[in-house]
């Protein structure tokens, strides 16, 4: 069980990443979301009817992990020097509640996932994110040369 919270934890901070690269003004959002569903549709090899199962998966739990990634934020972001000792301790125990409900909901989307992909594709899935982040950074770097 340890071994799969470490792995989940690994999969959610992976696919987080991808996410928190904010795209400049040179990229239009929808086309580099465009370009990310078809990497990982291409590198995943996903048929047309998992992808059509996949994605609306895959995108309520990423809507979801944003969310509770910006409520954490949100706590942290703060620096009143004035905090009470009881306001602190509750922004702490926020921020377990919502660490918490990050695992439960991505072993929830693992195991959704897990009826429409194999376990194979979804460890793959983990370095795709990265993969595709490292892509874009690349072009954008590319082109910032020339």
């Amino acid at each position: 069980m340890k071994k799969f919270i470490v792995i989940a934890l690994m999969f959610f901070l992976v696919i987080g990443s991808t996410k928190a690269q904010r795209p400049d003004d040179r990229y239009d959002r929808e086309k580099l979301e465009a370009a990310r569903v078809a990497f990982i549709t291409t590198r995943l090899d996903l048929k047309p009817e998992q992808a059509q199962k996949f994605w609306p998966i895959y995108n309520v739990f990423n809507d979801a992990r944003e969310k509770s990634l910006r409520e954490m934020s949100e706590l942290g972001r703060t620096r009143d020097l004035d905090l009470s000792e009881t306001e602190a301790k509750n922004r702490i125990s926020k921020k377990f509640e919502i660490q918490r409900k990050l695992i439960t909901d991505e072993e929830k989307f693992v195991k959704d996932l897990s009826g429409v992909i194999t376990y194979n594709q979804i460890i793959q899935l983990d370095g795709l994110n990265r993969e595709f982040a490292r892509h874009i950074w690349q072009r954008r770097r590319d082109e910032d040369k020339k």
